[in-house]
């Protein structure tokens, strides 16, 4: 790393910085052991100091910055890390100075100084941290260092807590610069460049992307796939996704795929099918701009055809399985008398426990033959109408569905219109729902009705979803 020039040390001061960075080495880096040696460690934290100096222009912090950044590309794993805690704990606020200015705003308030006391306290809140990632992404890449480093430091949080504080700075700082008001959303087609589409199949999360033919099937002219960008980040879709156009709500995923299906007619389309959202930055993780993509695609939708009206997904469920699987048994003991009889009939004799009723583990088990069973079977209605109650009912203790992608849907106002049989028989969707799929609408009138019964733990859901359940 290039060593950067800074005030002269006295020897004494420097056997002192020296003295406080051994003392502090036990508990800053000594749990894991140090990468850093010493002097390095301190040449490091000297060079970050000097990337967020107050005194220096935010152009020459750009470009101490992109030294450091120089320097971090290649650096280990354990030297990346030493440099997260030196981040986190060397660059927090300081606290006597918090302490201050909010002893002089409570002394303010009701006073003509309590504007000028919360502008102060306001300030004593930016962390050193706060100017220093700011430098870092003032210098021409320095938007994607700080992107690719977070996601780098989330897998450490869980063994880490020291870096929390790195972390939660960051979050804060991305869901200021990534603001929906700063994205530009744009269509990406067959046409689009090279390097974008390989993007799209390298980050596609839901459905895999197979091969060139496969991504062409979906940028096709009777497709649409939108992203957001960021002019930081030229040409990197930070969230896209993928819509069929329609006379139909889909309930299956694999017509949607069929690389040799005909067009499908624009003219008569009447249904966009949003079949595929894909979140492509890990480093953006809890900055939200999923929901309003939906909402300028739609826009977007509405603007090109204006015959379109309804507007839905076709939807993994992802949570499904393990959820039916910790559950069989008091979902078994749920169900009518009737259907017990009827689950007992269909799985025959071996199926039976002491009692002489279906066990847990033998429907769990009769499961696994998911694909050859008739939509109308006791088991099939069985699974259909645990699905209906994991979707429609269960939540978690902040009264949130508890389905990952049911979570996004419905809190953007959508409900629960479908459940779909085998709608995606893949290994994939076998796996996590043995293929049920389920469509959310998006009712335009009725977004904010939804998001406001979900605010008090209730799900809106169709008729049809309804009537699953037992």
């Amino acid at each position: 790393m290039k060593k950067t020039a800074g005030p002269a040390l006295s020897p004494a001061a420097e056997s002192a910085t020296a003295r406080t960075m051994r003392e502090r080495l036990g508990s800053l880096l000594g749990r894991q052991g140090e990468a850093l040696s010493p002097r390095v460690l301190r040449r490091t934290l000297a060079e970050l100091q000097a990337v967020g100096n107050p005194l220096i222009s935010d152009v020459e912090g750009a470009r101490l910055a992109a030294g450091v950044a120089q320097w971090y590309a290649r650096a280990t794993a354990q030297q990346r890390h030493d440099c997260w805690l030196l981040m986190s704990e060397q660059f927090a606020p300081d606290v006597s100075m918090l302490e201050e200015a909010r002893r002089d705003y409570e002394a303010a308030l009701g006073t003509p100084a309590e504007a000028q006391a919360e502008v102060c306290l306001r300030r004593a809140f930016v962390s050193p941290r706060t100017r220093l990632l700011q430098r870092f992404a003032a210098f021409p890449d320095g938007m994607r260092f700080l992107v690719d480093m977070r996601a780098e430091l989330l897998p450490a949080l869980k063994s880490d807590k020291r870096l929390l504080a790195l972390d939660a700075e960051l979050q804060a700082l991305f869901s200021t610069w990534f603001d929906v008001a700063f994205l530009d959303l744009q269509r990406i087609s067959w046409q689009s460049p090279a390097a974008l589409v390989e993007k799209l199949i390298k980050y596609e999360a839901v459905h895999d992307i197979t091969s060139w033919a496969d991504a062409k099937n979906r940028l096709d002219e009777d497709r649409r796939c939108y992203g957001f960008f960021h002019p930081r980040l030229p040409g990197e879709p930070l969230i896209f996704v993928e819509v069929a156009l329609l006379q139909d709500m889909a309930a299956s995923i694999p017509p949607l795929l069929d690389e040799s299906a005909a067009h499908a007619d624009l003219s008569r389309a009447n249904t966009a099918i949003f079949y595929s959202i894909s979140n492509t930055q890990q480093g953006l993780k809890g900055v939200s701009f999923g929901d309003s993509l939906i909402k300028r695609v739609v826009e977007a939708l509405r603007a090109e055809f204006g015959q379109i009206k309804t507007f839905a997904t076709l939807s993994p469920i992802p949570g499904l399985r393990g959820w039916v699987q910790a559950h069989a048994g008091e979902l078994l003991q749920a169900a009518s008398s009737r259907s017990r009889q009827a689950l007992a009939r269909q799985l025959g004799a071996a199926s039976k426990g002491d009692k002489g009723d279906v066990t847990a583990e033998a429907l769990l088990k009769a499961l696994d033959g998911v694909a050859a069973l008739d939509e109308k079977s006791p088991l099939a209605r069985w699974l259909l109408a645990a699905a209906a109650r994991y979707l429609g009912r269960e939540t978690d203790a902040q009264k949130r569905p508890l389905d990952a992608v049911a979570r996004f849907h419905l809190g953007n106002g959508a409900r629960v219109e479908r459940i779909n049989w085998l709608g995606d028989p893949s290994a994939k969707g076998l796996k996590q729902s043995w293929g049920l799929m389920v469509n959310y609408y998006y009712d335009l009138r009725r977004l904010d009705k939804h998001r406001a019964l979900l605010a008090q733990g209730k799900i809106a859901v169709s008729g049809a979803v309804e009537s699953l359940r037992e």
